[in-house]
C-alpha cells in the first residue's frame, strides 16, 4: 500500500508519525525547493533527513560509438564527474539541513534507475517517509519516459510524500 500525503507548509504538529525520511536530490531547481521544504518539514515533525543521489550507471553506447573502443579513460571521465557532482549537491543539501537545524545524512549510490536507487536507499536506511518532488513530465515524454516520481509510487512500500 502506497500512501500520498499532500503537504501545505504551516501544517505544525500532524507529522510527529515520521522520523526518518529520505529527500532525494537531482540537482534541478524544484528538487532544490523540495529539500528546503523537506527541511521545515523534518523540522517540524522532529525528524532527521536523508539526502540521496542517484549516480547513473556508465553507459558507453549513450555517449558515443568511440567510447566503445575507448581503453576506460571514458568511463574514469565520467565516473568523477558524477561523483563530483553527487559530491557538491550533496553538500548543498548538508548545508540546507544544518542551517534548519536537523538532523542529516547524505548517501548516493550507483543505480541503473534513479526510482530504484531511491526506493533502496530509502529502505536501507529505514526511512519512514520519501519527500520528493514532482518533475512531471507531459505529452510524448511521460508515455514514453515516464516519471522516476510515479515509478516510485508504483513500486515503494514506504510513504511518500510529493511536493510540487
Amino acid at each position: 500500500m502506497v500512501a500520498v500525503l499532500a503537504y501545505r507548509q504551516g501544517n505544525e504538529g500532524g507529522w510527529a508519525m515520521f522520523k526518518n525520511i529520505l529527500v532525494p536530490v537531482d540537482g534541478g531547481d524544484l528538487s532544490a525547493t523540495a529539500m528546503a521544504r523537506a527541511c521545515a518539514f523534518a523540522r517540524e515533525a522532529g525528524a532527521r533527513v536523508v539526502f540521496y543521489h542517484a549516480i547513473p550507471i556508465y553507459l558507453p553506447a549513450a555517449l558515443s560509438v568511440d567510447a566503445l573502443f575507448d581503453n576506460g579513460s571514458a568511463y574514469e571521465v565520467f565516473r568523477t564527474a558524477v561523483e563530483q557532482r553527487a559530491q557538491v549537491l550533496l553538500l548543498e543539501a548538508a548545508r540546507l539541513a544544518r542551517e534548519a537545524g536537523v538532523e542529516h545524512d547524505t548517501v548516493s549510490s550507483e543505480c541503473a534507475s534513479p526510482y530504484e536507487g531511491i526506493i533502496a536507499a530509502a529502505e536501507q536506511a529505514g526511512c519512514d517517509l520519501i519527500f520528493m518532488a514532482s518533475h512531471g513530465r507531459r505529452g510524448a515524454g511521460a508515455f514514453l519516459l515516464g516519471s522516476e516520481t510515479q515509478k516510485v509510487l508504483t513500486h515503494c512500500k514506504i510513504p511518500v510524500l510529493i511536493y510540487r
